[in-house]
Formats: C-alpha cells, structure tokens, sequence
C-alpha cells in the first residue's frame, strides 16, 4: 500500500508496544532488516564466548527467543572481526600475504614453514637458508617457474580467476594449489598441497573437473520448466555424485529470514531434514555476506585445532580473511557441526538477481536465495579444482532458478490480476458482498486462513476470522492508533499494540488491512505459523527429548517454534502488493456514502479521450518504425502475398544499386534473386505467407548498374510475416545481414584447406576473427582479426586458459554467469555438440564494451579424432541480435510443446492397450446383447483414441495429404459411440439429450473412413454440449438420410446432422478460430479447425448457424452404400 503501518518481522524482532505506521514505504526495507539481524547474532555470539569453551553451558534455545536487550556498538563489532579476521586458519593448508608491490611477506600461518619443508636444516650449508619470516620474499620459497606464476599472477587485472596456480616448493618439491585474492594490505596466498595421485592435479584434472559440471549443468537445463522442487531435487543429487558427501541440502532464506531445507540427499541410515526449518540466528547476517564475497566454504574437520596467523606488527588490525578459502570457522559454529554429527561441510552460495530496493547505485543487485549444504560423518577435503566446479554448477542452478521464480511470480500475477477483476466487478454491483459470498472470494487473493469485509458498519466474516464484536474493537483500536494511515499489516497483532490480541488466541495471530473509506475495510487474517511447519524427520516422537542447550537440527526447530509462536507466517511483498493495487482500485472506485457520487459513471467519461490518445501515439510509434526501418544499418525488404517489393530500405539498396522508386513492384524470386535462389525464395515466401517464419537463410541478391553488374551480394535473412490489424498476413518483411565479405572468406577457407594459416593470419579486414582451443581449454590459435579485436597480442595470448585466464581475466566478462556459459559452449564444441550463433560479450583491454556471436565447432585431426575447439566470432548488427533472440524464444517454447505433444502420444497407448486387452477378455465371457452393444461402443472409442495420436502430425491435415481408411460399417454404431463420449458432461451440467433419429439408421451399413467420422461428429457435439446453457438446458441430435442414385450400381446415402442448442451457443474466438485463422488462439478452435479440414476430405461440409434463440451444426456427409444383392431402403 502507498500508505500503511507495518510491522517487519523477523522471529528475533524485539518487542514493540505498537505498530509502526510507515506513510511512503511499500516493501520491507532489507538494509534495516540486515542491520536488525547483525545485532541479535553479535548478542547469540556474546552469550556463547562467555559461556566457556566447551559450550555446555550455552542455551541455544533460550538465547534465540525475542528479547528487549539491546547490544553495544562495540560488542558488534567485535563479533563482525572475530567473524572476518579471526587471525586462524584450517590446518588443511597454510596461508602466506604478500605484499603486491614488493612481494614481501606480511603475515603467514605457523605451519607454513612445515607444510612446505622449510624447518631448519641440521648440517650447516654454505648457501644462505630460505626462511619463512615478515619481510622474506616469497618467490625465494618456489621453484623459478613457480615463481614466474606467482609474478605474471600479481599482475593480472582480476586475480581469482587465475586461480589455482599449480605451484611447487622449492625444498621439498612438492605440487601444491595456489589460489590468490586481493585484501586491503596486498594478496593473500592460500596453499593447498595436491596429492601426486590426485585426477585434479594438473590442467587435464582440471578441465575434467569442468566436464563433470558440464554435464550435470546440461542435465539441470534439460528439466521441464515450472518445477523447482525438481530443480532442487536434481541439484542435491548432482552435487552428492559430484563430491561425495554424505548428506546435501538446498537450504531457503524466507522473506523473514529464517532457513528451510527445500531438498535433500543423503546416506540412507541417516536421519532426514527435509521440510526443517531454523531461526535466522542460525546463519547469521555476517555468514551471508561472507557467502556472497566467496561463493564456496568448506570445512574439512570441526575438531581440528585452528592455526594461528602471525602478521607484521606495523599492521593495523587483524588480516581480512573474508575470501580466504582456509579460513577458521568460528567456534560457535564448529560446536554446532560437532553436536550435530557433522565433522566436514562444504557449502556453496546460491545467488539470484535481487529486486530494485536491493541494488546499490543503480547497479543489479544480487541476492543470497539460499545455500547447498554437504555434511559429512567424517574429515573430508575435496581438491580446489573440483570446488572450483562446484562454482559453476552452482551458478547455473542461480541462473535456472532465477527463470523458474520468474516464470512463478508471473503466473501468481496473473493469478492477482484476474482475481482483483473479478473482485472489483463484483463489488461496483449493487451487492458488494459477494466478495465474500461468492467465488472467488478475497481469501483467494491471498495466502491466509480467514478474511472479512467491513462495509456500513455491517460485518461480513469468511473463514477463521474474529467475532463481531471483537471487529469492532479491531476498527476502533485501527481508527484510533492509525486513523491516518491506509492499512496495517502485522504477523503478530500482540507485537502490533493490539490490546485484545490474547483474546484472539492461537487462530488469528496476523492480519493485514486495506482501508477502502473511512469507514469501509478489507480484512486478511492468519493463524500461529507452528500449525504450518511440518518437519520431515517426524519419526522422532514428539516426546522424545534432546538437550535444548545444544546447538542441534532438533534444537533449532524447536527454537524456531518457540519464536513464532502466537506470530503467523510474515505477509510477503508480493501478498502485499496484491492487496495495496486491490485497494488503489477500490478506493478509485469507491466513494463515502455521504459523498453519493455515483462512481460507474465515472469510468466511461474518458474512455474516448483515452482512444484518441492512443490513436496517436500508435501513430508516433509506427512512423517511427517505418524511419528506423528506412534507415538501419542492416539491409530490410518487403514482399506482398504475390512476392513483389512494396518495401526496400536504404541499406539493401546502397548494397545492389537499386534505387527504391526502381525496386518497387519487382518480383523477388524473378527480378532480383541469382537463379540458384529462386527456389529459396519461392519456400521463404511460401512458408511465411503460412505463418512459419525460417530464419538465418542465405540468398544470393543480383546487383544492378554498369560497374556491379553480374556481382552477387550474399544476404543472411529471418523472413517475418507481416499481418494486418484483423491478424491476417498480408505480405513478408525480410532482415538481413551483409554476408558477402564473409561468405567469400569462408568459400576460400573451406576448397584451400592447405592454406589454412594463410587465411587465418590474413590482416584482411574480411577474415572473422578467430581464436581455436586445444583438448585443455588451453588456447592455441589467435588471428590477427582477434587481436585487433581484443587489444591482446597472439604472444600474450596463446597457451592460456581460455575460460578464466583469458576470457574472464584478460578480457572481462559481464559477472561470472557469462563465463560458466561460455565453459559449457567450449566444452561442448570439444565434445563434439556444435553451438552457431551463440551471444558472446567481453571487454577488450581498453575497457570497450564488445558484443559477437560466437559459432564454436570441434578440431578433428586426419584420423578424424577430436583435438579442441575451433571458434569464431561474427559482430552483428543490433537487428541482427534483435531478431535472433526473438527466434531463440519462438524455437524453444515451439520444441517444448513437441515435447508435450510427443510424451503425451507415447504414454497414452499403455492404458489403451490394457482397455483393448480388458475389452478382449470380455468377449471371451456369456453377454446379453445391451453389454455387446456396450463394448463395442467402448472399442469404437479407442480406435478413435489410436487415430488421433496417428494424426498427431497435424501437417497431413492441413495439406490435404492424409490418408482415409474406409471400411463397412453401421450408422448406428458410430452414432452410439460419439454419444457415449458427451454422457458424462451432459449428466455433469444437467443436460437433456434430444435424439431425433430415424430408427432404420442403426441398420444402415456405409461405406467411408468410421473413426474419423467418428471424431468429428463427437468434437462438434461435445463443443455444443460444453457451451449450452446449464442447467435444465437441452442438446438435439437430428440425423436426416436420403438415398442418391449416382449410377445403375452405386448408391449414395446424403445424411445431414443437425446438432442443436439454446441460447447464444460457441465464443466467437471458437468460431472464428474454426473457420478463419491461420493462427489459432482456443484449443477447442484448433480441433474444430482440423476436424473441419477431416470432414472436407471426405468431401463434407460443416456450417454453423446461429438463429435467434437457438444455433446448430449442420454437417453433411455422403457415403456410398456397399455393393450388395438386395439394397436398403430408407
């Protein structure tokens, strides 16, 4: 709401004596809600230092509870640097800072002399002894190589991404992961050691480490869409094959901040999590922060005693361990771990894109959705290259998930906005009550248990709401604490200053309040969230007793429900949103009975106004397009629905030196296009007039003029169909991009393969730019076009890793989604799976911002092996990008329907086959005549079911091409079976069926295609039965035979059925979807369409005719009667 008291609620929030009333604010401000949290975790984390060591003593239950007492700066602080410069690391590694200029030491972990063998020597040496000490340089302590790495490392622009550096200690000659971030001081040097066996160790380790994401990244975008339980689920598992541990969570940050295990996968003998919830406390707001800094946190082994970091006194404070990835976790946590039989943990940062009121500076922001969590029941330590991995993995489910909780928040849209319509109309009737007697009612605007309107002093209650008294005095205490202010919302309503909230009990704890007038409101309730937590590891018997001092799963969960409880779920920003843009309508609409303006009068008054106004900005719009098209870059044509010019822009006639006056009414495919693309032209035309647009073809343009003549320009287009405002296509327009420079590069490239490194390195300003990868990502070939592309020279460039080192460190890319999706096309390419037109953005050296498309393809050697990677970039036109995003968007949701229709086809012939074995069975048993009769409707309607699934390609329909499968058959029979399909629908709706049949006809044998016959009529009747006014309506089936003579031994049966209804009959969308559209919009106009298509191959014909109080189907068929001795008569 614009204007509105709320109460922002976290479980810890402190007690307040009322509700805020906030007069501008429409969401949850997350700053002040951060700032909230840092406070109750410095005051959990001050409770557990004093309380010893050994944590005993430390009631974790009780310390989560609200409370009134407030924290001292200092003490905040002083948690925030034991958290973030603890001065201990993991002794799983060792850890050195340097400083960047000098590469002097300033800090290094006490067991960095004896993890890299540099413990004083016993026999005295001549040569002076490399010493770890504050002010050594650190590149005396590796090998020369070694010491190159680190030096070209320090000066790189983005470190992290260089990282691990595989270096070697020069004393004892050991393998250990480098991995380098930059800190206020200088750079911090994590060291790892890597075990000589390890499959990690070197690049190929690597880069296999990377295939392993790949593949489970290519299986996450496999899903189906709009399940993210699913996407969860998979990512567990992924994530379990990957690593190893023993149990994986994906754990959810609510809006209020507390956490929930939304997936697990575990070891089989362990207890489960799933559905738990804990108190925000649990991660505190300082975690989180760290979590965005550095994506990925492992903890090898809680027990471990931590190593001490030892720093040059001159430093002013602590050293900032924030992006370390040893750094010590605090011991409140490794209590938590120990407690709770977790020795190792590996968790992992899921972030998606933040909303407006989260960005900073007008930057996208990113939020921390969640964590996947892996524990482990003993020490474990994964090496960095497949964490590295894990990174990327973890980044594409963001990016997965970031479209899934998009594609949800639209539908939940649509869900608000067509029930606010039907909520409105309802309340600017006479009787405004319906919004609570009929349906949908407001309690399906928004999640909650009750819901109530408050209109003329009378009370209209819906589910779990107050009494009529106790409304009242809800009204009186709202008028008289937040008469000013528009509505309230509250999880706690005792928290909000409510005096009578105790009364209300457990079954309405919160309540969000739209005022309409003055004296009208909306009420929304909710009861004590407990009743909606529902844990998974329910085999615990609720008596079942765990010390409520320790910090432990059980421990917080009973913890998070102590602190909700007489508190209901937190009313979400979008809840609220729903609810203030209902109440903006209403109060638009609505006026104070004393006013007595009549508010239904007002809307229509401006409504013309309202079309002249948009007349002219469409007018604006369009003569702005008709300019941009004129003057684009790219070459832009048009045809009509007889293939002639009636558009040619500047670009396309700069190209052929036809000027426009001389293009106009010129037959593409005869005057302008060589006459090998005549006939591609021709099916581009053709195609596009049916309303399939191909895109990315090449034509070959004739040019005109003395100098050009017999010249060809080479044109890649994406043919639109151009529809008029009725949505008929009256024409085609054609973008497209010049080729011809590329085109004969290409021709070359492909008939000179012995000059391959001639066209490479051409400076040629035509040659693409190029760059190619071995079977390593490493990269082994740069041309010239991509060096004057980028700014890097070939020397700088080659032999580096391709994703990180050099797209990603050297040329910047835009977040480190860009380059998980650049590893999975370079990967792919390697595999042998070809990408084409792929977008790519980088910045060269000088900070330019790039924008290509990248087609990546693999290596093959003579004997036909893969090698690497061979890649070029094409820079297109911003047309260009438009149209093929627009195109990638059609081809996916196109090949998702495929999908649809594909799996339904083959899942549905399992059941039909059991019928027709149940059917078969049947008929082997004694059956009087009606159950004959029964199953031989019931095997009429599978075979119509099998056909249609034959069918499912609807291209023979259309085309004419289908082929009909006649045999003899009965009348009756076919009319049995399409009535027995309409039976239940008639007795749901409280129809009567009419049948105005003739009885000959259940004996009169045809000659003609029966199922099909079968599926048309059914289709019509059913479309009649589902739109008859119900219920006491009724539907009349009318069958009219007539014997034709055509010849001395062929007779005809003309039959017309009439199917017939009352009232207003089809939408008009069916009919017009049946009759006129190429594009459908109703599913129920699609089958009517294609059964009208059946029916005139069998040389029929439908019509529908609406009369004054009734309409019907007039269908009319002729069969020929079968050829026999004696003839039936009618």
């Amino acid at each position: 709401m614009a204007s509105r008291s709320r109460e922002t609620h976290t479980h810890h929030h402190q007690a307040q004596a009322q509700a805020q009333s906030s007069g501008t604010s429409n969401v949850r401000d997350p700053v002040s809600k951060a700032i909230a949290q840092f406070t109750v975790d410095a005051r959990l984390h001050a409770v557990f230092e004093q309380s010893g060591e050994s944590g005993k003593s430390f009631d974790y239950s009780q310390s989560v509870k609200t409370t009134t007492q407030s924290v001292p700066e200092q003490q905040i602080t002083a948690y925030l640097s034991k958290i973030q410069r603890g001065g201990h690391i993991q002794p799983f590694g060792c850890m050195i800072a340097v400083d960047e200029s000098t590469f002097r030491v300033i800090a290094y972990s006490e067991n960095a002399q004896e993890m890299l063998g540099l413990t004083p020597q016993s026999v005295p040496s001549l040569e002076k002894p490399d010493i770890l000490t504050i002010g050594a340089d650190v590149r005396t302590l590796f090998t020369p190589s070694s010491a190159v790495l680190l030096e070209r490392a320090f000066g790189a622009r983005e470190i992290t991404l260089l990282n691990p550096i595989w270096i070697h200690s020069k004393t004892s000659g050991k393998p250990i992961y480098a991995i380098l971030h930059r800190i206020d001081v200088g750079i911090v040097i994590d060291l790892e050691p890597a075990r000589t066996e390890d499959p990690a160790l070197s690049i190929a380790g690597a880069v296999q480490s990377q295939k392993l994401a790949v593949r489970a990244i290519s299986h996450l975008q496999s899903l189906p869409g709009g399940d993210i339980k699913l996407l969860c689920d998979t990512v567990v598992q992924s994530v379990r094959e990957l690593t190893g541990y023993d149990r994986v969570m994906v754990y959810r940050f609510h809006e209020d901040e507390h956490g929930e295990v939304v997936a697990e996968c575990r070891r089989p003998d362990l207890e489960p999590y799933i559905g738990l919830h804990y108190p925000a406390t649990d991660i505190p707001q300082a975690s989180r922060f760290l979590f965005k800094q550095n994506r990925v946190r492992m903890i090898v082994d809680c027990h471990a005693t931590s190593v001490h970091v030892i720093q040059d006194e001159a430093l002013m404070q602590p050293l900032c361990l924030v992006g370390s990835t040893l750094r010590a976790p605090h011991g409140c946590h490794a209590q938590y771990m120990a407690n709770m039989g977790s020795i190792a943990s590996l968790v992992m940062a899921v972030i998606i894109n933040g909303n407006d009121d989260e960005a900073i500076g007008g930057r996208n922001s990113m939020r921390l959705w969640g964590l996947v969590v892996c524990h482990h029941t003993s020490a474990r330590c994964i090496p960095f290259p497949l964490r590295y991995a894990c990174e990327f993995l973890m980044q594409a489910f963001g990016l997965q998930l970031n479209m899934e909780l998009q594609l949800a928040s639209q539908l939940s849209e649509k869900h608000v906005l067509r029930t606010q319509t039907l909520l409105c109309d309802m309340l600017l009737r006479d009787s405004p009550t319906g919004i609570v007697t009929q349906s949908p009612s407001i309690m399906d605007l928004v999640k909650c248990d009750g819901a109530a309107l408050y209109y003329q002093g009378k009370y209209y209650p819906l589910g779990v709401a107050p009494t009529e008294a106790q409304i009242k005095d809800i009204v009186e205490w709202l008028l008289a604490f937040h008469g000013d202010s528009t509505g309230l919302s509250t999880d706690s309503l005792a928290d909000a200053g409510y005096p009578g909230a105790a009364s209300l009990g457990d079954a309405v704890c919160g309540m969000a309040v739209a005022y309409i007038t003055s004296k009208d409101f909306l009420f929304w309730f909710r009861s004590h969230t407990a009743k909606e937590i529902k844990w998974g590891g329910a085999k615990h018997h609720p008596d079942d007793k765990d010390d409520g001092q320790r910090m432990h799963p059980r421990s917080s969960f009973k913890a998070f429900l102590e602190v909700v409880k007489s508190r209901s779920l937190p009313w979400e920003n979008a809840e609220m949103d729903a609810i203030h843009s209902l109440q903006l309508i209403l109060r638009d609409s609505f006026k104070d009975a004393a006013e007595g303006s009549n508010s239904k009068a007002v809307v229509p008054a401006s409504l013309g106004d309202l079309e002249l106004q948009g007349i002219d900005e469409l007018s604006s719009v369009a003569r702005e397009m008709v300019r941009l098209i004129e003057t684009a870059t790219a070459p832009i044509f048009a045809v009509d629905v007889d293939g002639c010019i009636n558009g040619w822009n500047a670009k396309v006639a700069e190209l052929t030196g036809l000027s426009v006056e001389d293009a106009m009414g010129k037959s593409l495919a005869r005057d302008l296009v060589f006459k090998e693309s005549e006939e591609t032209v021709d099916k581009l035309l053709h195609n596009a007039l049916r309303g399939e647009e191909d895109k990315n073809i090449e034509i070959k343009l004739k040019t005109f003029g003395s100098e050009q003549h017999k010249k060809a320009v080479f044109v890649v287009v994406n043919a639109c169909s151009s529809r008029d405002y009725t949505n008929n296509i009256v024409g085609v327009c054609f973008v497209g991009q010049d080729v011809t420079g590329q085109k004969v590069v290409m021709d070359k490239f492909i008939h000179i393969q012995g000059d391959y490194k001639a066209i490479v390195h051409s400076p040629n300003p035509l040659i693409p730019p190029i760059f190619a990868s071995d079977e390593n990502t490493c990269c082994s070939e740069w041309n010239t076009a991509l060096e004057k592309l980028t700014g890097w020279t070939r020397g700088e460039i080659i032999g580096k890793m391709l994703v990180g080192e050099i797209f990603g460190s050297c040329c910047r890319l835009k977040g480190p989604d860009a380059m998980t999706k650049f590893m999975i096309v370079l990967h792919n390419a390697i595999g042998g799976q070809d990408t084409d037109k792929f977008p790519f953005a980088f910045f060269d050296r000088n900070g330019k911002y790039v924008q290509a498309l990248l087609t990546a393809n693999k290596r093959v050697n003579m004997d036909g092996e893969i090698i690497g990677a061979f890649c070029f970039l094409q820079i297109p036109s911003p047309e260009l990008q438009q149209a093929l995003k627009v195109q990638r968007q059609q081809e996916k949701k196109c090949f998702a329907r495929m999908k649809e229709l594909a799996y339904i086809c083959q899942e549905i012939k399992n059941p039909l086959s059991g019928i027709r074995f149940t059917n078969t069975l049947l008929e082997a048993t004694d059956l009087t005549e009606d159950q004959k009769q029964f199953l031989e409707t019931s095997a009429a309607c599978e075979k119509q079911m099998l056909k249609i699934i034959k069918d499912a390609n609807l291209e023979s329909i259309d085309d004419g091409s289908l082929e009909l499968e006649k045999t003899e058959f009965l009348v009756g029979s076919v009319i049995d079976a399409v009535v027995s399909q309409v039976m239940l629908l008639l007795r749901e709706r409280g129809l009567q069926l009419i049948r105005d049949i003739p009885e000959e006809i259940k004996t009169l044998a045809v000659y003609g295609d029966q199922v099909r016959i079968q599926q048309v009529l059914a289709d019509f009747l059913l479309n009649m039965v589902r739109y008859t006014p119900s219920p006491e309506g009724w539907v009349e089936i009318q069958v009219r035979p007539r014997l034709k003579q055509i010849s001395e031994d062929t007779t005809v049966v003309h039959i017309e059925f009439r199917i017939v209804c009352p009232g207003e009959g089809l939408p008009p969308e069916i009919v017009q979807d049946m009759f006129h559209s190429s594009r459908w919009v109703t599913q129920e106009g699609l089958g009517l369409s294609m059964c009208r298509k059946i029916l005139k191959l069998m040389n029929g014909e439908v019509q529908y005719i609406r009369e004054s109080e009734r309409c019907y189907f007039l269908i009319i068929l002729e069969l020929p009667m079968p050829r026999r001795g004696s003839k039936s008569t009618v």
